[in-house]
């Protein structure tokens, strides 16, 4: 059984870490300031299939950066000592806890970038920013599973890559989609529902993965 003080001990570590280094923090938020800008002096408004495919191709890029470093960082004997203190799962958990905290910020940093740059051309925003924060849990689910298993090979980042390329391009046109009832594009009844569960299916799938599979890599 996952103990909660030690998920939270876990988590509230890699959360001082952010604050005190902010390496990671910072390179986002100048890597999205200047994808934003860039757009805006290429295209100014562009229409809204446009803008949100941009949106959603730039919170993919955010989240690789984002949550590879959360393992990658990690050194093989800094491994071993917290082998010694917690279990996978309660070391899983905390990772994905940061992880989905962190990209919430900077999917919702990178929203408000982009309305400001782009305009926001779409007609229902409330509906837009719970897409956005769902595709942010999603994203971060996905590439947490990866990078812990490019981890445990030799720290190669391409691995994360090349695993995660097949699991999130179905989730990302799959948020493309559903984001564009925030647009006014019609469906037919329940099938954006239907849509959002499929990818809350996915979700608790990665989530899976990631309580069983993680124990395997820990023991290596």
């Amino acid at each position: 059984m996952a103990s909660s003080k030690k998920i939270i001990a876990l988590f509230k570590k890699d959360l001082l870490l952010e604050i005190r280094q902010q390496y990671t923090f910072y390179g986002i938020v100048l890597y999205i300031a200047c994808t934003v800008y860039v757009l805006f002096l290429a295209i100014n408004e562009p229409d809204g299939s446009t803008w949100n495919a941009l949106f959603w191709v730039n919170m993919l890029f955010i989240s690789i950066n984002a949550v590879a470093k959360s393992f990658l960082q990690e050194s093989r004997g800094r491994m071993l000592y917290y082998y010694t203190l917690t279990s996978a799962q309660e070391f899983i958990l905390a990772k994905l806890l940061y992880n989905i905290l962190l990209m919430l910020v900077m999917s919702l940093l990178s929203l408000i970038t982009f309305s400001f740059f782009l305009g926001g051309p779409f007609l229902h925003a409330g509906e837009f920013i719970g897409i956005t924060i769902l595709g942010g849990i999603s994203m971060s689910l996905v590439f947490t599973l990866m990078a812990a298993i490019a981890s445990r090979a030799n720290q190669n980042a391409a691995i994360m890559v090349i695993m995660g390329f097949p699991v999130i391009i179905p989730q990302l046109l799959l948020l493309i989609r559903i984001s564009k009832s925030a647009f006014g594009e019609i469906f037919k009844e329940g099938a954006v529902f239907q849509m959002v569960f499929l990818l809350g299916g996915l979700d608790v799938l990665v989530l899976a993965l990631c309580m069983i599979l993680f124990p395997f890599l820990w023991k290596d």
